[in-house]
């Protein structure tokens, strides 16, 4: 069983930014072998809310945040499985968990590969595909929906 979980970037515990973290790390820097400065300053700001599933042991077994991003558009990034966990749908949840019941214009990163899950939620992709930090991806946005 899974327990979804949020919180503003002020309101995590030093445990679950630490086992967030500890995610990220084994997926993008281990996994995926991409080093990167993962610590961008931006988890503990007031208007960054986090979303995440832990198992029965309390693990995070998938995550993403959305930030504030200027001219009034919400950027979701970091959406991270654990690879015990894929499968499952997690992600997908997360991502309608983060968009509900708001209308306001979302953009994001997408690696590649993943496009289609952000397309089943509206998502557009935009530009020419580009790397960052060595693995390709595309530009995706939600325009604002009507309230």
């Amino acid at each position: 069983m899974t327990t979804l979980h949020h919180a503003a970037g002020p309101e995590l515990t030093a445990a679950q930014l630490y086992a967030i973290l500890r995610l990220r790390a084994d997926v993008f820097v281990v996994e995926q072998d991409c080093v990167y400065a993962d610590l961008d300053g931006r988890d503990l700001e007031p208007d960054t809310r986090h979303r995440w599933f832990t198992g029965d042991d309390g693990e995070v077994l998938a995550y993403l945040r959305v930030l504030a991003d200027p001219g009034g558009v919400d950027r979701i990034g970091r959406v991270v499985t654990a690879r015990i966990a894929r499968g499952q749908g997690l992600a997908g949840r997360l991502m309608a968990a983060a968009l509900d019941g708001v209308t306001g214009e979302f953009v994001l990163d997408a690696q590649t590969y993943a496009q289609g899950l952000y397309a089943r939620f509206g998502f557009v992709a935009e530009g020419e595909e580009f790397l960052e930090d060595g693995i390709p991806h595309r530009t995706m946005r939600r325009p604002a929906k009507s309230a």
